[in-house]
């Protein structure tokens, strides 16, 4: 019973854990308030845009961001990877001698 227990305590927390806030855009056309939805980080950036080219310099700096966060994913696969490649080589000789 505690295990059943401690294992849906951890799944819990394991979903919760992956479940980033949504993040709602209001359209640039729409003359309705966003909804209070939003998260603590987009309120202020959607707040400070007034204009069209506002929000294209804008989602341009949050593509820019996400870009440098994929390659440093894409680094971090590779190195580990590399670390796998290893490991395997390793198993090989370990077992030759």
């Amino acid at each position: 019973m505690r295990t059943t227990f401690l294992i849906s305590l951890l799944f819990i927390a394991a979903v919760s854990a992956q479940s980033p806030a949504p993040i709602v855009v209001q359209a640039a056309n729409s003359g309705t308030p966003a909804p209070s939805t939003t998260s603590a980080a987009a309120a202020p950036a959607a707040t400070g845009i007034h204009s069209i080219p506002d929000a294209i310099k804008l989602l341009e700096q949050i593509k820019a961001g996400n870009d440098e966060v994929l390659a440093k994913q894409k680094a971090a696969l590779e190195r580990l990877d590399e670390l796998q490649d290893a490991a395997d080589q390793l198993r090989i000789f370990a077992k030759r001698g």
